[in-house]
């Protein structure tokens, strides 16, 4: 076995979004309490392609055309049949080998949930019972998953759970633990936090945390030696400012903290790569801001009581030997961390900090950005590519109304940050955003979803949202997505229908959105017709989605 080395922090490499863990989890949760060997390895593996979130290159052309309406990362809008399962494992023969496991399936089973052991939300071990902890049944709470015949569907019904689960997982989540040897002796979050107080609360300092650019040396960093670490960065901008090169930093990485014992490395991972995964991990703690147009990682104001407890209970941690009782350290839900209620945004600040992003994101940015979406392509803006998609469709189209009708006030019900960056989306007994414009009111509902899954799963949440939003004001609804599919169209138009027209929901693509905003100067409609609607909204979905 191979000695432990202090190395660079890296969660994962097979897993880039921490979003896509619930998806996986309820994979793993159908196989509770049953006895883990290689032969249940590759059938949980097979029921991971069976619902499309693991998607080996080689394909039929009834699984591509399964898969191609849906993203990576998310359940596929057909599951696959028994043979389906069992040619898509016959004819991806994997030469993968891990330790205790069989080389093959048995092992990328091993490679693909490792994670989910390191963060306490599951347990498995060869010849053992597979064991999903109390913070796994807390965060598989998030979604709501449903079967129907070959059809999969989903719901997002308490996304703050997942948020909930993250906070408390990094908060206990050491790196020099059972599951990994490495020697590095820290908690990254607690780390992060210790160094950017003691940063701020320097008067040489920006007052606005650490830098991107800054990062790898946290990354890096050996042991739990916040104020050796603060004062190593405070060096750094007296000699380089805050702009040293990639080489300086690089130098400091290899050749001082680890005594130029890391051989090899890819300059471009230590200086994007793992900052990016890094700043994701923290960022979906919701205790985590960006600033100055994502160049700076500070702490979040909106949740300073849970910095404040997340330090004092958890900065002094007890050293684990056993991967059991580490696990059962991490596992535990802390009902005391989830009591505690961030700082609430008013409507007017809400909007303030909305507006504030328009100096960053000036119309043809927007647009650019809302057709990335539309296209499932892959952002490369700084601050954007480390929000999830379906959060950042939520705020890019407030930016976009916004932009185009300054006169709407936009008042968007996504959790953010201090600075207005969505940190989830909005939770699922109200709207996405609620826009007035002069006695109008505007409910804007906007998914991710196409196909089959957007019919059964949005436009009836939809429906009741408006009707609430209608007992105060005479209100109409914009509903936006990739496409709009032929029968959430249909069911649109039973909803104007059923309601003699009171419950009127305009459906937009994403693009015809952007084309209808290019083209108006008012958001609601007096005169708009369900029938009216562009033919090309009502087609199928034929968009293939890169990962986002």
């Amino acid at each position: 076995m191979a000695q432990a080395e202090y190395k660079p922090l890296l969660y994962t490499t097979t897993m880039r979004n921490p979003e896509r863990l619930k998806f996986m989890l309820y994979i793993l949760a159908k196989f509770k309490g049953q006895i883990l060997n290689d032969a249940l390895a590759t059938e949980i593996v097979g029921e991971t392609i069976r619902y499309g979130l693991y998607r080996p290159m080689k394909q039929s052309s009834t699984i591509k055309e399964k898969w191609k309406s849906t993203p990576n990362g998310v359940f596929s809008e057909f599951i696959l049949t028994d043979e389906e399962v069992e040619y898509m494992l016959e004819n991806n023969p994997q030469q993968h080998k891990e330790a205790g496991f069989a080389k093959g399936f048995p092992s990328r089973f091993a490679t693909i949930y490792d994670l989910t052991k390191e963060l306490g939300l599951a347990y498995f071990t060869p010849s053992k019972p597979i064991i999903i902890s109390e913070l796994g049944e807390h965060l598989l709470k998030a979604i709501e998953v449903n079967v129907s015949g070959e059809e999969i569907f989903y719901e997002f019904v308490n996304p703050e759970y997942e948020q909930q689960v993250f906070l408390q997982a990094m908060a206990k989540s050491q790196r020099k633990n059972p599951f990994v040897r490495v020697l590095n002796d820290n908690i990254p979050l607690i780390l992060l936090l210790q160094t950017i107080r003691l940063l701020n609360s320097d008067k040489e300092q920006n007052g606005a945390g650490i830098s991107r650019k800054e990062l790898p040396l946290l990354i890096f960093w050996k042991n739990n030696a916040a104020q050796a670490l603060y004062k190593r960065i405070a060096k750094l901008r007296k000699d380089y400012g805050y702009t040293p090169s990639d080489e300086i930093i690089i130098d400091i990485c290899i050749d001082e903290i680890m005594d130029g014992n890391y051989k090899k490395f890819d300059p471009k991972s230590i200086m994007i790569d793992y900052p990016d995964e890094f700043i994701r991990k923290m960022r979906i703690t919701g205790l985590i801001s960006l600033r100055g147009a994502g160049r700076f990682i500070d702490i979040n104001k909106n949740e300073s009581d849970k910095v404040d407890y997340v330090i004092n209970q958890y900065a002094n941690y007890t050293h684990f030997t056993s991967e059991t009782a580490y696990f059962n350290h991490i596992a535990t839900l802390d009902k005391n961390l989830i009591q505690i209620k961030s700082k609430t945004i008013n409507a007017t600040n809400a909007e303030k900090l909305l507006c504030n992003w328009l100096n960053q994101y000036a119309w043809e940015a927007i647009k650019k950005e809302l057709a990335i979406l539309s296209s499932g392509g892959t952002s490369k803006d700084s601050v954007l590519k480390l929000i999830a998609a379906p959060s950042r469709l939520e705020f890019l189209t407030a930016l976009a109304i916004k932009s185009k009708i300054p006169n709407v006030r936009v008042l968007p019900n996504y959790s953010c940050d201090d600075e207005g960056l969505p940190t989830s989306t909005a939770g699922g007994n109200k709207g996405d955003i609620e826009c007035y414009e002069q006695q109008n009111g505007i409910l804007v509902e906007v998914t991710m979803t196409t196909g089959r899954q957007q019919t059964m799963m949005e436009v009836w949440p939809i429906e009741r949202h408006l009707t609430d939003f209608q007992k105060e004001r005479k209100a109409q609804c914009v509903f936006v997505a990739p496409t709009i599919f032929s029968d959430s169209l249909r069911q649109i138009q039973f909803v104007s229908f059923q309601s003699n027209g009171k419950k009127e929901i305009r459906p937009y693509a994403i693009n015809d959105f952007v084309e209808f905003l290019e083209n108006t100067s008012k958001l609601y409609l007096n005169s708009y017709k369900s029938s009216s609607m562009n033919q090309s909204m009502a087609a199928e979905p034929s968009v293939k989605y890169g990962q986002n």
